[in-house]
């Protein structure tokens, strides 16, 4: 973590396992856009769980880009801020099991949450074993892209890339 940075992005999810790769996705076009901000970390979090800790803990704005499962439609954006963010925790065979509301769960306990913690996201279609997006995650994921601008933008964040790339009108907060 860049320690003067403050604010990190963290791309979660999995390309090989369909709409579980939208924050990857996400991740590279936000990247792009705000590539002339040094203030921001970028993190390819994939899977890595528990690994996360340590960025998660140093960071004063964490904004998580992640396939979020809602209950809602397909396709349907997803935010979710401060205390809406699940936090749980659960018996693990392994470490490696750790997901983000674990991690969320541990950065709590160990009184070392960031000052605010932001997740935006799509509601999956289908996470399985395939490369791709599916067709409504796909379309969505301009509107995650664009929320998650206006937010690094309201945190004082600029890019030389930073345009809009429209807005989503299933847009949902939580």
């Amino acid at each position: 973590m860049n320690e003067a940075a403050g604010t990190a992005v963290i791309g979660l999810g999995s390309p090989l396992m369909g709409d579980d790769g939208v924050g990857l996705a996400a991740l590279a076009r936000l990247r792009e856009r705000f590539a002339g901000d040094a203030g921001v970390d970028w993190i390819d979090g994939g899977t890595a769980g528990l690994a996360l800790l340590p960025a998660l803990e140093s960071a004063r704005r964490v904004l998580l880009l992640d396939a979020i499962d809602a209950g809602a439609a397909p396709g349907t954006v997803v935010e979710l801020e401060g205390d809406a963010l699940p936090r749980r925790l659960s018996a693990k065979l392994s470490p490696h099991q750790v997901d983000v509301a674990e991690l969320l769960a541990l950065a709590a306990l160990r009184g070392a949450e960031p000052a605010e913690l932001v997740a935006i996201g799509v509601q999956p279609e289908r996470v399985a074993l395939g490369v791709g997006l599916s067709e409504p995650v796909a379309t969505a994921l301009a509107g995650v892209v664009e929320g998650a601008s206006a937010r690094l933008r309201a945190w004082g964040h600029r890019g030389t890339g930073d345009g809009h790339a429209g807005g989503d009108p299933a847009r949902r907060r939580g």
